[in-house]
């Protein structure tokens, strides 16, 4: 039987020509990733250069805030516009952060790796590649800054917090409204706080290095508590990201008056 001397059909691998012994349907989970996966990339990616239809007041879309340049829609900058001198759109200016957090994620680099490179596809499942060199030469050594890509995720999700708090408010910016944007920002606030606090960076940040739980009761109540998030960590990390292009589109709607928000008070 002939193998190859690296990759899957190394001499230190099962000598197995089938490409996999599995009788289920092992392709349909890449496949339903590959295809959600490279849905919102398309309407994020579309959404992110467009620079428009992005604000109605009081509703800010998560894909451009904070909006720091001047060519923000009137009533966006919330933090000012210390970045008048960029002349693409605005988006592109924050969505490095969230974007590098997810696509440095421990949970979709497995299902992006298994959807688009195919590496592998599935468990028990060999894949196409003569070598793998891990995450020791670039691009891939950048996934290193995970950790980092979550201190800047922290950040952002201040801010689309910050953002709900000022969805109480009406397009007169007085207080006392709430609307059906408001809820949907709400809830994906929520999502993005969760998926954030789950990540294993954040169970590292609370809990890591420590060698003796006992002397730290408040840090290991919160190590437990995130440990037990992170288990969910991959419903959360899909569950926001449906919600962020949800809320998005639904400001977009109300912005170029497709539809109405539908207010509660």
């Amino acid at each position: 039987m002939a193998v190859t001397d690296t990759g899957v059909r190394g001499p230190t691998r099962a000598r197995i020509e089938a490409k996999t012994l599995r009788t289920d349907r092992w392709w349909l989970s890449p496949l339903l990733t590959f295809l959600v996966f490279s849905a919102f990339v398309v309407y994020a990616t579309w959404r992110a250069f467009v620079g428009a239809d992005y604000y109605a007041s009081p509703y800010l879309s998560p894909f451009y805030s904070p909006c720091l340049t001047d060519s923000c829609t009137e009533g966006s900058s919330d933090f000012g516009q210390p970045f008048s001198w960029w002349q693409l759109s605005p988006a592109l200016l924050i969505l490095i952060f969230p974007l590098g957090f997810r696509m440095t994620c421990y949970y979709y680099r497995k299902a992006y790796y298994r959807a688009f490179w195919l590496s592998p596809p599935a468990c028990a499942v060999a894949e196409p590649h003569k070598g793998y060199s891990g995450e020791t030469r670039f691009p891939l050594i950048l996934q290193n800054l995970h950790r980092w890509f979550w201190y800047a995720a922290v950040v952002v999700a201040a801010i689309l917090t910050y953002d709900v708090v000022l969805a109480f408010r009406d397009e007169h910016h007085e207080w006392g409204h709430m609307g059906l944007g408001t809820v949907l920002m709400a809830i994906n606030v929520v999502l993005i706080w969760l998926y954030t606090v789950s990540c294993h960076s954040c169970r590292h940040a609370v809990g890591g290095r420590l060698r003796h739980f006992s002397k730290h009761p408040v840090r290991y109540k919160m190590w437990t508590w995130v440990s037990k998030q992170n288990a969910h960590h991959a419903k959360y990390a899909w569950y926001s990201l449906f919600s962020v292009a949800l809320v998005d589109l639904y400001i977009m709607l109300v912005a170029n008056g497709t539809i109405d928000d539908l207010r509660f008070f």
